[in-house]
């Protein structure tokens, strides 16, 4: 089998190009520390770390997906307990246990897709998915593509649905990502996306593309993996030049950036 080196998903994107609105905290170094230096000891610790908003999303998700193995935990009087059980969230800290349990305990009362016909429900911690082969004129990429949840609509339409914790707008460039994938996966079949929160139990409006679209967004992806691949080369050709590769942007989100405790920028941030 021929290896493919070059790559893109959603949050490759998210790691060159921010959702709109969210532009001041980006920063370049972080990618960086992802993807060019994730092999260091001390930087794999970090990335091997969730965050206290990671935990809740992954536990979250989690969740859903175990009332959805056993039915009848949504009637049962302790179903809500059970599953925390089985997501161990006693060993949570406390912020992440009080949460994920109002998660539990509103997604217990909404049930919202149960009774839908569910073609895929992801755990949330699988790891990566399988790879998507994709040719963009005479360049192939691999594409990833993460996807929380496929329901089939009553006329026969997919829906991809996108299961969201905390309070930050969905990116819509994810859900037309994911529309990408659904082509490739499930091809000749109409297709939406959308986004649940499962804190608020708000649903975002339907997200449809036409194949151009969907073309554009392939080059886009396409374009990232080539960008991706040339940094590395870089920065494997000259690893000094690392903080020129990788240009950092000291902002108020370095207090809560995985790699502060490394970053002499978050140190200078936090003092001002």
């Amino acid at each position: 089998m021929k290896k493919i080196w070059e790559f893109a998903s959603y949050n490759l994107w998210l790691l060159f190009s921010p959702p709109v609105g969210r532009e001041m905290g980006h920063c370049d170094r972080k990618r960086g520390y992802t993807k060019a230096r994730k092999k260091e000891p001390v930087v794999k610790e970090l990335l091997e770390k969730d965050t206290s908003w990671q935990r809740i999303g992954i536990l979250a998700q989690k969740g859903v997906y175990e009332f959805h193995q056993d039915l009848r935990l949504f009637e049962a009087a302790e179903g809500v307990d059970q599953v925390a059980e089985i997501l161990n969230l006693e060993r949570e800290e406390p912020e992440v246990r009080k949460r994920v349990g109002e998660i539990l305990v509103n997604y217990q009362k909404n049930q919202f897709l149960r009774g839908r016909e569910i073609i895929k429900l992801s755990r949330g911690d699988e790891g990566f998915p399988v790879p998507i082969e994709v040719k963009q004129g005479n360049f192939v990429f691999n594409f990833y593509a993460a996807i929380d949840c496929i329901v089939r609509e009553t006329e026969g339409r997919l829906h991809i649905i996108d299961l969201k914790t905390g309070k930050s707008e969905p990116d819509r460039r994810q859900g037309l990502v994911y529309l990408l994938a659904c082509q490739y996966l499930y091809p000749d079949q109409q297709a939406i996306a959308s986004f649940y929160n499962l804190e608020t139990g708000e649903q975002t409006e339907p997200i449809q593309a036409t194949a151009k679209q969907l073309q554009s967004i392939q080059r886009e992806l396409a374009s990232i993996a080539k960008r991706h691949q040339e940094e590395l080369r870089r920065y494997r050709r000259n690893p000094e030049a690392f903080e020129e590769i990788y240009p950092a942007n000291p902002h108020s989100n370095c207090l809560y950036c995985n790699f502060n405790s490394i970053c002499k920028f978050s140190t200078l941030e936090s003092a001002a």
